[in-house]
């Protein structure tokens, strides 16, 4: 099998789950669970360098349940809309 590293998108030096880990073939968009992501979970995240929010999923006995979806671009940026628009 081959190795890869598994790192976060926001390319910072920190942001590494795993390094040379044995992944079975894996096909672009091909998803990856965590049991904890820190701050790429929902729970701990933020919106630094303009990332959305992620989905948070519920892994039960019987399968996975979407918690709460992606935040939306739209949603992320709001509240500055809206201040934008009262100063009119």
């Amino acid at each position: 099998m081959p190795k890869a590293d598994i790192v976060g998108p926001v390319c910072e030096s920190s942001d590494t789950f795993c390094k040379n880990i044995a992944l079975p073939p894996l096909h672009n968009g091909a998803l990856l669970g965590f049991s904890n992501a820190g701050a790429y979970g929902y729970s701990m995240a933020s919106t630094y360098n303009a990332r959305m929010r992620p989905a948070e999923v519920g892994i039960y006995a019987d399968g996975a349940r979407l918690i709460k979806p992606r935040e939306s671009f739209e949603a992320s940026v709001a509240d500055e809309l809206a201040l934008l628009d009262s100063s009119k």
